[in-house]
Formats: C-alpha cells, sequence, structure tokens
C-alpha cells in the first residue's frame, strides 16, 4: 500500500471515529462520559480535514463521507453487552493501532515541515484518547469479571467433557448423562466459589499479616524494620542503593513504608464467589441443556452440545481477548475452542474405553 492510499485510508477512518464519538455522546446517559466523547468527536472530525488537506493538495481521490448505521448500532448493542470497561476497552484498541499507523506514517512518508509539525500533534491527540479511556476504564470498571470469565470457561470445559465422556458410556439414555452433567456441574460450581472466596480472603489475610508484623516492628525497633523493609525491596529486585534512597526519604512513615510492602485487594470475597459460582453454572447450560430436549440418541445431544459450547467458547475466547488488549481475537478464539473440543474428545475415548472394560450397557 503507498502513501497515498494509506492517507485515504486513514481519512476514512477519521470520519468513522468523528461519527462514531458523535452517535456515542447523543446515547449517552453519563454526563462526563457524554462531554467526553463530543471532545473526540470534533478532535476526530479535526484530524479528518487534515488529512483530506493531505489528500487534495495532491490531487488525489477523497473518498464521500458515508454514514454507516448499522455499524453505529452494533457499538450500541456492543456497550450494553459488554459493559462500560469492556467497551471502552475495545476503543483503546482502535486508537493504540491507530498511533502505530500514524508514526510508520510520519517516518517513512514524503511530508512538509508543516505536515510533520501536524500529524506529530495529531499523534499527541490520539496518545490523549488512551490516556482518557485508561481513566475511565478505573473509574467505571467492572468488578470481578476475570472471575466471570474463568468461571464460565471451566464450566463449558468441565461439563462438555463430562457430559462427552458420559455419551460414550450411556449412548441411548441422554436424561441420564444429561441430569449427571447436571449434578456435577452445581458441585463444580459450589466448588469454584469457595475456591475463589478462600483465595481472596486468604491474600487479604497474608496482607493484614505483614500490615500488623511491620507495625509491631515499628513499635519495638524502627531501626529493624527499616531494615525488613529495604531486605523486601531487594527481595522484589530493587538495587540496594536505590532502596536505601527510598526508606531515607520516607524516613518514619509507617503507613507509606507498609502500603508498598502490601498488595491492595480491592476484590470483595463474596462478590467473587458469587461471579464465580455464577459463571459456572451459565458455561455448564450450554453443553448440558440438549440432553434434556432430545430424548433418543446420547450422540446427537452430544451434536448439538458441541455446537453450542463451541459457540459459547468463541464468546468467552472474544471477551478475554478484549479485556487482555494484546491478544488477537482470532488465535484466542481457536486455541479456546480447540483446546474445550480436544477435552471433550479425549473424554469420549475414555469413556468408550470404560463402557468396553466394566461392560457397561445403556
Amino acid at each position: 500500500m503507498d502513501f497515498l492510499d494509506q492517507a485515504i485510508k486513514f481519512y476514512s477512518e477519521e470520519i468513522e471515529a468523528h461519527m462514531l464519538y458523535s452517535y456515542l455522546s447523543k446515547i449517552e446517559k453519563n454526563l462526563q462520559i457524554k462531554k467526553e466523547f463530543e471532545k473526540l468527536s470534533k478532535m476526530e472530525k479535526e484530524h479528518a480535514a487534515f488529512w483530506e488537506k493531505f489528500l487534495k493538495d495532491r490531487k488525489a481521490y477523497i473518498p464521500k463521507q458515508r454514514t454507516h448505521p448499522i455499524k453505529l448500532f452494533s457499538y450500541k448493542i456492543l456497550r450494553r453487552v459488554l459493559g462500560s470497561k469492556l467497551f471502552v476497552t475495545v476503543l483503546e484498541m482502535n486508537e493504540t493501532s491507530t498511533t502505530e499507523y500514524y508514526f510508520k506514517f510520519l517516518k517513512e512518508a514524503a511530508l512538509s515541515d508543516k505536515e510533520k509539525a501536524i500529524l506529530s500533534r495529531i499523534i499527541e491527540e490520539e496518545l490523549e484518547h488512551e490516556k482518557l479511556f485508561s481513566q475511565q476504564k478505573d473509574k467505571i470498571s467492572i468488578e470481578n469479571i476475570r472471575d466471570f470469565i474463568m468461571g464460565m470457561n471451566d464450566g463449558l470445559v468441565e461439563i462438555l467433557g463430562t457430559v462427552t465422556g458420559l455419551s460414550a458410556v450411556y449412548p441411548k439414555s441422554p436424561i441420564t448423562v444429561g441430569t449427571a452433567g447436571l449434578v456435577v456441574g452445581v458441585a463444580g460450581a459450589l466448588s469454584m466459589a469457595i475456591g475463589a472466596y478462600t483465595s481472596v480472603r486468604s491474600q487479604r489475610q497474608v496482607n493484614e499479616g505483614v500490615k500488623k508484623k511491620m507495625e509491631l516492628l515499628f513499635k519495638v525497633s524502627k531501626e529493624r524494620a527499616r531494615e525488613e523493609f529495604l531486605n523486601k525491596l531487594q527481595d522484589s529486585g530493587i538495587p540496594m542503593e536505590v532502596g536505601k534512597e527510598i526508606a531515607e526519604k520516607l524516613n518514619n512513615n509507617e503507613e507509606a513504608m507498609t502500603n508498598l510492602l502490601t498488595e491492595e485487594i480491592t476484590e470483595n470475597e463474596v462478590k467473587s464467589a458469587l461471579y464465580t459460582g455464577i459463571a459456572y453454572l451459565v458455561g455448564l447450560v450450554f453443553p448440558v441443556i440438549p440432553y434434556f430436549f432430545i430424548s433418543s440418541s446420547s450422540l446427537l445431544a452430544l451434536a448439538f452440545s458441541v455446537i453450542f459450547a463451541a459457540i459459547a467458547l468463541s464468546i468467552v475466547g472474544t471477551v478475554v481477548s478484549v479485556a487482555s488488549e494484546s491478544l488477537s481475537i482470532k488465535g484466542k478464539i481457536t486455541e479456546m475452542v480447540i483446546t474445550g473440543l480436544g477435552a471433550a474428545a479425549l473424554s469420549y475415548l475414555f469413556g468408550t474405553l470404560v463402557q468396553k472394560v466394566f461392560g457397561i450397557t445403556a
């Protein structure tokens, strides 16, 4: 792709971004975010004007501005489905790729000094977009999204493996397979919820223990507390000289030293348990439900179970990719579907082996 083609692409993208932010500002109910979207819309319009002039000066083709109602509506739905945090992350990913392409264009394209100065300013503004999105994520982040993703993924993969293996053992009794999968799933959901609760609570208790230890050391011996602080800094990879400088500047600030040694736990253990447990139950629905509607054959029910699970795994893979801000959506979906269905295939082979070894017929 030559530089003029790239400029045409940049112009089209900036126009679309202007329309998108303008649309989002109109449907946004949060006044603060609404103002930010209005600001971004105006900024993207100015960026589009730069690329339009760039193309005009070179007598290049300028594409007509077109509205994309379906695309805009899909963003509206995406906002509602993903929630504020993941939706803002999607927008941030777009901004990140834009700044990278612009910087490459700045270095390689034949630009006048004035154009270089304007494009440099545009890159700075695009980077400000990313900063804004990061701030918004901190303000409106959805707690326990990680717990929900992990819980749903575990529910999908584990119960798909269970019903797949049981389908080989009970090929003519779908209701038996479905019921067994449901029982295992409920037990698994309870286990996952308890595990999440214990994990968060244990980490909180560890941090509280460290804080109490430091408080006691400060009361008994400030010098010993300072040594403990330095040792912890060294363990984390900070050089002794830097550690001593930090300790010197903090001096007798007990609270600051303690906070540096402990990780702040903002997660609520009860909410973490609920998110994980409920997500596990949501995950098990996809592979289990066909067995309660197809009474003729477990293998037929298994076919639908695999299809439903693959769709659900694709959704989870998409969410994981978006949340990570760096993973390829296609790659993550492929990875999750292959590993999930691979586990199911192994479970089926094991179920077949069990059936033959123990002579089970049903």
